[in-house]
């Protein structure tokens, strides 16, 4: 197996580091403390790709296997170590961006090993700290998240601090990134779909208000493997839920503007607005959201360390913002029969610039759990283009094993 090494943390960072890991900390313990044990998780999944641009269907079979363990060995701390494995099964008909299959559409599941996540961490109340190889979630994980949905998921080497002041008044958070590793796996021969070397700075303040949560941002982040993905993002979200009757009203609303950082040659400049109101009543969920990454025909607001996957269709057609922007207008509708949870949604994505159609989308997906520990889903994205791109359906079919 050929693992990704874990490289030495910056000078400044370690002595950092160092001291907080040696510093006494005086706040009381948490209530609910983690517990010592293994963790195992195997996940199959087919999925199947007709796309219009390709004489070739895809078929992809792929199993994960996942094995760690967690050691709580003092009150507060903990260790936390897992790697994974990704096999496909009965042939490659697919390109998985490392197979050289170009004649397919791509399926983002290479063969990979992969020291998944390695950290040591502390945690009380109000404090808490990891460092080492984790993921690094923030919010609805739009700017920075793991990718769950690849066979692979994404990491960071990082440290990541966080600091509750007491009811009624704010957190904060800070995240040091130091490398993140791509979900293409490390076996990848292409060394910047592997990983990129980052410096990076994620600082967030967030506010409990009487109507919702107040939150506001600062990203900046360089990265050394590719300089024009060095930006500075700062902004404000504001999210909560309201509960009348047998009725709850939610919404959540965000800006951001995001513009050149560090080592970028290049001038760069835009904005991002989302608006999500919902209402669930009865079981059934209705939401109704506008997003929209800027654009201004030479640059669209970029998103590289987000869960993509969850945002702008299932489909995956705007994984990387054009450069005229992109104005999703999509509405959803969700809930349960029995113990399946069911979802549907409708996107139509214009330009932001220049308002050129982009098309539209369909997306529905039926989960269900057998028993605490095996679930299966099955899933549709169909994607009909305008003359943006290609049309493409997708449908997948998966298992999935937790312990």
């Amino acid at each position: 197996m050929n693992f990704p090494p874990l490289r030495p943390w910056p000078r400044t960072l370690r002595t950092a580091v160092t001291l907080i890991l040696l510093a006494p900390l005086p706040w009381a313990e948490a209530a609910e403390p983690p517990q010592s044990g293994p963790v195992i998780e195997a996940r199959y999944r087919h999925e199947g790709v007709d796309d219009a641009a390709f004489s070739r269907n895809a078929s992809a079979d792929t199993v994960r296997l996942r094995l760690g363990y967690r050691w709580v060995f003092a009150p507060g701390w903990q260790l936390y170590a897992d790697g994974e494995h990704v096999q496909p099964l009965f042939g490659e008909r697919y390109n998985s961006t490392a197979n050289g299959k170009t004649d397919y559409p791509v399926v983002a599941d290479p063969e990979s090993d992969e020291i998944n996540q390695a950290w040591i961490g502390y945690s009380n109340d109000a404090f808490h700290a990891t460092l080492g190889r984790q993921l690094v979630l923030l919010d609805n994980q739009r700017f920075f998240g793991n990718s769950g949905w690849r066979q692979n998921e994404q990491t960071f080497d990082a440290l990541a601090a966080s600091y509750a002041f007491g009811e009624a008044r704010p957190s904060v958070r800070y995240t040091y990134l130091d490398r993140v590793l791509r979900v293409f796996g490390h076996r990848n021969p292409n060394p910047l779909q592997r990983e990129w070397s980052l410096g990076g700075h994620l600082f967030n303040v967030s506010q409990a208000l009487p109507f919702g949560v107040l939150s506001a941002y600062a990203y900046l982040v360089e990265n050394n493997d590719i300089a024009s993905q060095s930006t500075r993002t700062l902004g404000a979200r504001w999210s909560g839920k309201h509960v009348w009757g047998e009725t709850q009203f939610a919404w959540t609303a965000e800006w951001a503007e995001q513009s050149e950082h560090a080592n970028n040659p290049l001038s760069q400049s835009a904005q991002y607005r989302f608006m999500e109101p919902s209402v669930s009543v009865g079981g059934i969920t209705l939401k109704a959201g506008w997003e929209v990454l800027g654009g201004d025909g030479h640059y669209g607001f970029s998103t590289p360390f987000a869960t993509l996957h969850a945002f702008n269709g299932w489909a995956d057609r705007f994984n990387a913002t054009p450069v005229n922007g992109l104005d999703d207008r999509y509405i959803g509708i969700g809930g349960k029969i029995g113990k399946a949870v069911w979802a549907a949604s409708y996107h139509d994505f214009r330009a932001d610039h220049g308002n050129q159609a982009y098309g539209r989308e369909f997306d529905a997906s039926i989960g269900y759990p057998f028993n605490k520990h095996v679930s299966g889903l099955l899933k549709l994205a169909d994607y009909r283009s305008d003359g943006f791109a290609s049309d493409v359906r997708k449908l997948w079919a998966s298992v999935e094993y937790r312990y």
